[in-house]
Order: structure tokens, then sequence, then C-alpha cells
């Protein structure tokens, strides 16, 4: 199939009709008839059966669109590059992606920081998930990423800024007063209580569950979330332990809640990502060492002690 061909069977499939296809690509309807017979006769079956002056997909059709629907989205990537590449960045703009949890407290901290030096500056935030981060750095549609964990990606440099670490966040009263005294809860300890998990397809989840298969504890699992924001909320509203990064504990409001440090240490890796052959910003320098400086003072107001074996 030629690319025209299968434009005018996807949009033909997107419409369901011959007069809709031809309106959505900007075409006459005979030139989108010509085009569809010319691709099913260079294919040698029918994509669409005529039935009650309907275009039905053929079972072949039906098979072909997926792979159609990969293509677009491709073409759609290098279209989004292309114009990232057309479209010189202003000096004075800096487009920053961010995965949530450091959205909250690490963020707005590192941006005091950054506006001190840089008030005129026009700052662009996007708080996604680190795949949507990748993606976003790799078709240069931002300046930096910040994300938990190494991410290994032959497009994108990584920088290592600090390394968190894993809490249990505790409802008031949920947990002995002793363990709450100590400051230190093992997983172990929290065997026969409700705890919020993460999803297992977040890296720092993975880790957990690590954890705990080597540690030989079965927690019981009350809820399971994508966000750690979504677990602490939880944790706030008495429902359940979090186990969340110490970067989200810094949110946690501490009347109603009690933050532990979590044995065995489970370290959370906090990096920046910059694209690999994109000229070098100094405001994404910039703010990437105010991000530095912005986690470690966000750990130390945690307060937790620094090592638990």
């Amino acid at each position: 199939m030629r690319l025209r061909h299968i434009e005018v069977f996807n949009a033909v499939m997107l419409t369901g009709s011959v007069s809709a296809a031809a309106r959505l690509i900007n075409v006459t309807q005979p030139a989108v008839s010509r085009i569809l017979a010319h691709a099913e006769l260079q294919l040698g079956f029918p994509l669409f059966l005529r039935l009650k002056g309907k275009l039905v997909p053929t079972t072949e059709a039906q098979t072909l669109y997926p792979h159609i629907e990969r293509l677009f989205t491709q073409l759609d990537d290098v279209q989004r590059l292309a114009n990232s590449l057309k479209s010189d960045r202003r000096e004075g703009e800096l487009h920053i992606l961010s995965v949530l949890a450091l959205s909250y407290e690490v963020l707005p901290r590192a941006l005091r920081f950054f506006r001190k030096k840089h008030p005129d500056v026009q700052v662009t935030i996007d708080a996604l998930h680190s795949p949507q981060i990748v993606s976003a750095l790799v078709l240069q549609e931002a300046d930096v990423g910040f994300v938990f964990s190494a991410i290994a990606h032959p497009a994108l440099t990584q920088e290592h800024l600090a390394d968190g670490r894993m809490v249990c966040v505790a409802p008031k009263g949920m947990l002995g007063a002793a363990l709450v005294a100590a400051g230190v809860v093992h997983l172990a300890d929290l065997a026969d209580t409700p705890v919020v998990r993460l999803d297992v397809r977040d890296p720092i989840g993975t880790v957990v569950n690590h954890a705990c298969r080597e540690a030989g504890v079965g927690l019981q699992t009350a809820f399971t979330v994508q966000t750690y924001h979504a677990a602490l909320a939880l944790a706030h509203h008495g429902h359940a332990v979090a186990l969340v990064d110490a970067c989200t504990a810094a949110s946690a409001d501490r009347s109603k809640v009690d933050v532990l440090a979590l044995a065995p240490h489970i370290a959370v890796p906090i990096k920046s990502l910059r694209t690999v052959n994109r000229p070098s910003s100094l405001l994404a320098s910039a703010m990437t060492q105010c991000m530095r400086q912005a986690v470690a003072e966000t750990l130390e107001a945690v307060g937790l002690q620094p090592e638990v074996e």
C-alpha cells in the first residue's frame, strides 16, 4: 500500500463513509473512491463491503487497521519532532517535565531558588509519568525532565541529583506507640496492617515488592494506587499505611499521620534527564542545580534518620 492509500483507508475506517472520509482529508468523494479501488486492486482483496449503502470493513481490513493506527502514531511523532526542530525556543523560556511526586514539594522549592536568579523567565511545567517524560524529551518538546530511578535511553543523558528513600506514613494510632517512638518501622512490623501499595508497573513499586520478598513478608494490600500522593491522601484519611518516597512524605500533615523511616533502607534515586543531541541550555542547567538544592532541603525537612539497615 502506498502512503496515499493508507491515508484514505484510515479516513474511511475512522468515519465509516466515503463522503465523511473525503471531508476529513479534504479531497473529493470520487478521489476517495478511486484511491480506495486502486488500493484494493494492488492488495488483491477488498477492504470494504458495500452493504445497504454503508461500507463495512472486511476481515482483512480489520486485521490491517491496528498496524495502520501504529503507523499514524509514528507519523504524528515525526510531525511533532519536526515542529520542535523548526520552532527555535526563544531565550527566556523553560519547559520542565516532572513526575507528579516531585511537583508538590521539590519543584516549588526549586522554582523559588530559580526565580531569584532568573525572575523574567517564562516557565512551563508538565507533571507526567516517567514514560511520557522520556517520550516528550526524545521528541525535543521540553528542556529538562525530573524522574525517579535510572532511565536508559540512547537519546537522553541523565544526571544523579540525590538519593531519596522510601518511608512509612501511618495514620495516627494505627501503629503501636513503641514503633512510633522509635521512629523506624520494619516491613515485618506491617504484616498485619492494611497498606497502600504502589502499582507494580511503577519502578519504585517493583523495588518495594522485591524488598518484601527478600524479607519474607506478605503485606496486606488494602489499596493499590498509581501515584504517591494518592497513597498519602489515603493515609491522611485513616484508611491504611502508605509506603511512599520521602519527597512525597514532606507534604504529610503531621497532625494526622506519623512519618517513620522504613527498614530495610530502599533508595529512591532522583535524576534529571536532558536530550543528548540538543544544544545545552543554560536555563535547564540552572534549573537542574536548583532541583538538586531543593531535593536536599526537602529531604532534610522530612527529618528522618539518614540510614537504617
